[in-house]
Formats: structure tokens, C-alpha cells, sequence
């Protein structure tokens, strides 16, 4: 089972940050840094079976394809994003995690007003008068 991998090497990743953090805090930074570059390798065959299943879902529905492609890179901004912050948070750089969050939630948000658009238009055709 993965998540058993991943929660195993995660608290051995925690136990040696206790001890980095200690005497060598830069070095504690690059191991959560690794950690987090190999917990989202892992993941990218996940997420590469996730898209597929999507992208056949689309074509068969024949859902606009423009949608889908919205849909999945606002999903990859906000994984981005929150691993970015994580990971400037674990540097112990709260204030550059932040901004990173912040532009995280701009970039969706211009992204998504074509998808918010197109409903309100649709919305708008339905209504009489």
C-alpha cells in the first residue's frame, strides 16, 4: 500500500528533521525539500492516470475540451501553489509562502472566469425576455 510507504518515510523524514534542525538547519531544509520532490514524483502517476480517466470522460460526453483543460490546470496551480508555500514554510519563510498562496489564488481565479463566463451566459440564454 503507498500511503503506508509515504506515512513510513515521512516519519523517518520528521525524526531526522528533529535531530537536523538541531545542529544543522540548512540540511534540514534540503531533506524536507527532497522529501517533498519525491512525495510529488510519486504522485505524478497518480495524477497522470487521473487526467487520462478525465480526458476519456470528456470525449465521451463530448464536454468541451476547453473545460477539461481549465478544470486541470487550475487543479495543477493549486498543487503547485500549496507545495511551494509547504515548502517555504518548512524553510521557515512564512511571509514568502504567503505571497506564493496569494498569487496561487489570483492565477486560479483569472483562470476560471472564462468557466465562470460561459455559465453566466448560458444562464442568460435561459432566462426569458
Amino acid at each position: 500500500m503507498e500511503i503506508a510507504q509515504i506515512v513510513g518515510l515521512a516519519l523517518l523524514t520528521t525524526i531526522l528533521l528533529m535531530i537536523l534542525r538541531q545542529e544543522k538547519p540548512v540540511m534540514a531544509v534540503a531533506l524536507s525539500i527532497v522529501f517533498s520532490i519525491l512525495v510529488f514524483t510519486l504522485m505524478m502517476q497518480k495524477m497522470a492516470s487521473i487526467i487520462n480517466v478525465m480526458e476519456e470522460l470528456t470525449r465521451r460526453t463530448a464536454v468541451n475540451y476547453f473545460f477539461l483543460t481549465t478544470v486541470l490546470k487550475i487543479l495543477g496551480v493549486a498543487y503547485l501553489g500549496e507545495f511551494a508555500a509547504a515548502i517555504c514554510k518548512d524553510a521557515g519563510e512564512q511571509a514568502v509562502a504567503k505571497k506564493v498562496e496569494f498569487a496561487s489564488k489570483i492565477i486560479i481565479a483569472a483562470l476560471a472566469l472564462p468557466i465562470m463566463v460561459a455559465i453566466l451566459e448560458s444562464l442568460i440564454e435561459l432566462m426569458p425576455g
